[in-house]
This record gives structure tokens, sequence and C-alpha cells, in this order.
């Protein structure tokens, strides 16, 4: 399965310690994520993470375009619903192609607790 990792600035330390709580599940899959995130949980989790572009370079939207493309079977996407900057990712367009494409996206840590937890 490839699972596509996304998170807003302040829930960064969110996935990484999400990530952690569910690593061997996460070790049976491809993971995806942008850029700085996808860093982050390398470096602090161990996990391989495929890096693409930061967010505010394209990264989400290489992650749609993967969708879009069925190479993407999860997106579990950190978002801060309160506080996001406008240089962070966009939730809007890969929430439109995950319900076009039926891909599960979880935009908090409890549906993606029960994602992951059901792999």
């Amino acid at each position: 399965m490839n699972i596509a990792l996304i998170a807003h600035d302040k829930k960064k330390e969110l996935i990484i310690d999400f990530c952690k709580e569910y690593k061997k599940k996460f070790l049976k899959h491809n993971l995806f994520a942008t850029g700085t995130t996808g860093a982050m949980i390398k470096e602090n989790v161990g996990l391989e993470v495929t890096c693409l572009k930061s967010g505010p370079m394209g990264g989400d939207q290489e992650i749609g375009g993967m969708i879009a493309n069925g190479k993407i079977d999860m997106v579990i996407f950190m978002r801060d619903p309160l506080t996001s900057m406008p240089h962070e990712p966009d939730i809007s367009a890969l929430l439109r192609l995950c319900d076009v494409y039926n891909i599960p996206l979880a935009t908090n840590l409890e549906t993606a607790k029960l994602f992951v937890s059901n792999l």
C-alpha cells in the first residue's frame, strides 16, 4: 500500500509521534511525504520515506498527481485548521481528488489511528 503523509508546521511533531507509535505498521508499506515532513519522519522515526517537494514548492500537488494516477492508496494529512499559514499545503485540492478517486483521507489524529490500525 502506498501512503502519503503531510503535516502543517504546527502538526509536524504530532505526525512524528504518530509514526513512532505505528512504526511497525508503516514498515510494511511504501511511504511518500512532502519534503520537510518526510525528512523529519526519516530523521526522528527511522522510516524509509520517499520525499517529494516541500509543501510550499508543490509537494502536495505532486501527491495530488499521484492520487490522480492511481499511485496513492491512503492520505494522512495532519492539518492545522486554526492557524495554518498561506505557504502551507492546501487541503481542498487533495480532499477533492481523494473524493473523486475514493482514496481514504485522514485529517486528524483519531481518524489516522483508525485507518492505520486497520491496515
